[in-house]
């Protein structure tokens, strides 16, 4: 049960991080931290099966609020976007070998 919670507790902890750096706007170490986050949550569930059913409650009940967690402070980041969307300019002394 330990193991469990403490990796609940470390993507609980990674979310927090998250949260603080889009106070920040640092959206792409943000990014990180939910990556961090969802991955332990990935593991929590991959050992699911593994736990008795005294584990799945605490760890299903704890687990929630910091899946919403995650949900939100991701809704949060912008999404990356292109600056523009016209056709590239060609420079003429791209082919061209240098002098000397």
């Amino acid at each position: 049960m330990d193991a469990h919670l403490k990796r609940l507790a470390d993507a609980s902890l990674a979310v927090s991080e998250a949260e603080e750096a889009i106070a920040e706007q640092a959206f792409h170490r943000a990014a990180e931290h939910l990556d961090a986050a969802r991955e332990g949550l990935a593991e929590l569930r991959a050992s699911w099966p593994a736990m008795s059913a005294a584990e799945r409650t605490v760890v299903g009940s704890a687990a929630a609020p910091v899946r919403q967690r995650i949900d939100v402070a991701a809704s949060r980041i912008p999404k990356v976007t292109a600056l523009s969307e016209a056709a590239p300019v060609v420079d003429p002394e791209q082919d061209t070998e240098p002098e000397g």
